[in-house]
């Protein structure tokens, strides 16, 4: 059979329609929870195929809402998280993206001959951006703790050192990935450097960027979790930690349902933003 005779769900590299996307994704999550019923299935312990302490069936972590909610505090855990993921990224995009900006306008200016000392921004950041990326996260929870304490200043701070490395390279990348033709067009038009910063290449890179902190802000709703092990009263990872200690399976899995489905959320939230403000370029959601 030939690649034309095939049917279109076996064709190489087609992507699925929107709401084949969604269905297939749905099906997926019925069959994960069919699966999980199927093998926490029986009333006594004895005669399931899983243990409820290894594995609580769908019912017990239903069940366990109320709990979680009125006795542990989940909806004041859901709000100290976001802000402190909010605040901590918040100062990592003002700081970073305009140094990003700077970084990856004067490498593509200098190339350009705008300016003759462009590339020492980019040259003296780049060495830090890559020693910060490949850090291992949890190294900075001891660092944080020596610089910042261990209060609300220490989780914050660390979100903001463990992205701020992502969120500089990854607008040096948009900056500089903005096709020379448009500079030249700028020059050649008798713009000056600035104003081609200005009105070209920030303009023509910001979905990028924005595309790359939405992303990242996923990634530094992930990294929350490690610093709220440490002296925390209300946080989404206080909460799976106490619940480990306290043998709460049930909550355990709540917790990363719920985990997940903020995600979710903010990120369909960030896309729907994404869709308004560059309604001229195509987005992948």
């Amino acid at each position: 059979m030939t690649e034309r005779d095939r049917p279109a769900l076996f064709t190489l590299r087609l992507p699925p329609s929107p709401w084949a996307r969604k269905a297939i994704g749905a099906a997926a999550v019925v069959a994960v929870v069919l699966v999980w019923a199927a093998i926490t299935f029986g009333k006594t312990p004895e005669t399931r195929l899983v243990s409820p302490v290894v594995l609580p069936s769908p019912a017990e972590v239903v069940g366990s809402v109320k709990s979680l909610v009125t006795e542990r505090a989940l909806f004041q855990s859901i709000a100290a998280t976001l802000w402190r993921v909010v605040l901590g990224f918040g100062l990592a995009v003002a700081i970073g993206v305009p140094l990003g900006i700077m970084a990856g306008s004067w490498r593509v200016l200098a190339g350009a001959q705008l300016s003759s000392s462009g590339p020492v921004i980019d040259a003296a950041a780049a060495p830090l951006a890559l020693f910060g990326r490949n850090i291992p996260i949890a190294a900075l929870i001891p660092l944080t703790i020596l610089w910042f304490g261990i209060g609300e200043s220490q989780k914050v701070m660390f979100i903001f050192l463990a992205t701020l490395p992502f969120v500089f390279s990854d607008t040096v990348t948009a900056i500089a990935g903005v096709a020379d033709r448009y500079v030249d067009t700028a020059q050649t038009l008798g713009a000056r450097a600035w104003q081609v910063v200005r009105k070209v290449l920030v303009p023509l890179a910001m979905p990028d960027v924005y595309n790359s902190l939405r992303n990242l802000f996923g990634l530094a709703f992930g990294y929350i979790m490690l610093a709220e092990l440490i002296n925390a009263k209300y946080g989404l990872g206080y909460l799976l930690s106490t619940s480990q200690r306290r043998g709460m399976t049930e909550h355990i899995i709540l917790i990363l349902v719920v985990i997940g489905l903020l995600a979710y959320g903010i990120d369909r939230l960030l896309f729907w933003f994404q869709k308004g403000l560059f309604p001229y370029r195509k987005q992948d959601g």
